[in-house]
């Protein structure tokens, strides 16, 4: 057989362990796996590297069409900055842009916004607020790959407004049981909305403005219980539940505690939990303020146990990007939500794999196999004969500082700006393509697509 192309001599990840390799890539899929392997129209020499799977982040914010959130990010430099990070596919959230994700037409209005626009692949999360629940079953029709909710208090419940809305306990159920219908995932948000506005409003009214004031006013036990009350609502109804960006130890063990008891439910955390501490969200600022909001360094170590024990199905960035003026002011007043698209391979690769021991094969899992296999994306998240050829080669021990002129965002501004993180994203490959390049950048944009299920 003729190929394409060859990776050689890399360490490369599989399902059940790594093996020095070369990887056959033929029509945009790996076609073979094995060593000495010949016969390609180009070879990429892969000694020293790790070859992994692409990235698949479940939690990404991208704002187009954006109506007055125009300028915070679009699809060609969210998926250029997804490319240089090692991400190979983008599972996108569907509140920031302006409409919402929350039915087919509005779908409909983001594939025709993202068209020709795309470096990497890009499948879509549907929205469950108050007033669509007579129009989910439209959202699977057209084969987003599952939902999301917010417990805690996010845009506006005007419909009107084009504007995402958090949902009810009522709201809750009865779209836990619409789902529950339609055999798909239900991603969520879980912190009391209650309990962080009022918490929230009386530390303003107190003068209490900093960041650890911030963090005070999003307790752990604000996540625990909604935590528990999802729980239950999906036991009831039979819904299967994924949770979204989880900060604390404390609400990992009850996601643990309930699959232990046979429920469908599985949990992300994020790359900023695991990368920075409270000490340094008071040092950085606004940049680094996120709901929930990063904790103390007791909480990380904790946290990181959680994850390395395998009880955090998978990593994700939740880029939640905006405007440098929307990052000024008071802590209280800014946009919660970090620029981290780029840098969740190479922090977690460094943090996790190099600094505390991951195996490669949990890494792979965290970054790739597990969210693949949530989100129903059967083509993606490994390296195996069949799948799509979305593969990474990191270059471990590499260390660089990152820089504002590094990033490709919109809004060239991160919380992990003048952090030293040792390692790099050597090659980003999308279905056979070299997209990315440690030496040329962004080599081939607008390869990706839209990917339904």
């Amino acid at each position: 057989m003729t190929y394409n192309c060859i990776i050689q001599n890399g360490t490369v990840i599989l399902d059940n362990g790594t093996l020095q390799a070369d990887v056959a890539i033929k029509d945009g899929v790996i076609a073979a796996i094995g060593q000495g392997l010949t016969g390609a129209d180009e070879y990429i020499d892969a000694t020293g590297l790790i070859v992994s799977p692409g990235m698949v982040d479940g939690h990404v914010h991208i704002t187009e069409p954006g109506g007055h959130r125009s300028e915070w990010e679009g699809y060609e430099t969210a998926t250029k900055a997804a490319a240089k990070g090692g991400v190979t596919t983008c599972v996108e959230m569907p509140l920031n842009q302006i409409p919402a994700t929350i039915d087919r037409d509005s779908l409909h209005i983001k594939y025709e916004a993202g068209k020709g626009k795309l470096s990497v692949d890009v499948a879509t999360l549907g929205g469950l607020v108050p007033h669509n629940i007579d129009r989910l079953h439209e959202l699977a029709e057209e084969g987003v790959v599952g939902y999301k909710c917010f417990l805690s208090t996010c845009g506006t419940p005007d419909p009107e407004s084009g504007d995402f809305c958090n949902v009810d306990d009522y709201d809750l159920y009865m779209g836990m049981k619409e789902l529950a219908r339609l055999g798909k995932v239900l991603t969520m948000h879980a912190e009391n909305a209650l309990i962080c506005d009022r918490l929230g409003k009386q530390a303003v009214a107190e003068g209490n403005l900093t960041a650890k004031d911030y963090v005070a006013s999003r307790p752990v036990f604000a996540e625990v219980e909604a935590v528990r009350r999802a729980l239950f609502l999906a036991k009831e109804t039979g819904c299967q539940l994924h949770f979204c960006h989880l900060s604390s130890p404390e609400a990992v063990e009850e996601v643990t505690k309930a699959r232990k008891q046979g429920q469908n439910v599985t949990c992300e955390s994020c790359g900023h939990y695991f990368a920075l501490d409270e000490d340094q969200f008071e040092e950085i600022g606004t940049r680094a303020k996120c709901s929930p909001p990063i904790r103390n360094k007791d909480n990380q170590d904790r946290l990181w146990a959680k994850l390395l024990a395998g009880e955090i199905d998978f990593i994700t960035s939740d880029h939640s990007p905006c405007t440098p003026d929307l990052k000024e002011g008071g802590i209280f007043d800014a946009w919660g939500g970090i620029s981290s698209l780029q840098n969740s391979v190479d922090i977690m690769f460094d943090e996790g794999v190099q600094k505390r021991g991951m195996p490669l094969t949990m890494f792979a899992k965290l970054i790739a196999s597990n969210p693949a296999d949530l989100f129903g994306l059967t083509n993606k998240g490994r390296i195996a004969v069949g799948k799509d050829a979305d593969i990474i080669l990191i270059q471990p021990n590499s260390a660089y500082t990152l820089q504002a002129s590094d990033l490709e965002y919109r809004n060239k501004f991160s919380a992990y700006e003048g952090r030293t993180i040792g390692a790099q994203i050597a090659k980003t490959i999308l279905r056979g393509e070299v997209v990315y390049d440690l030496n040329g950048g962004v080599i081939k944009p607008f390869q990706g697509s839209f990917v339904t299920v």
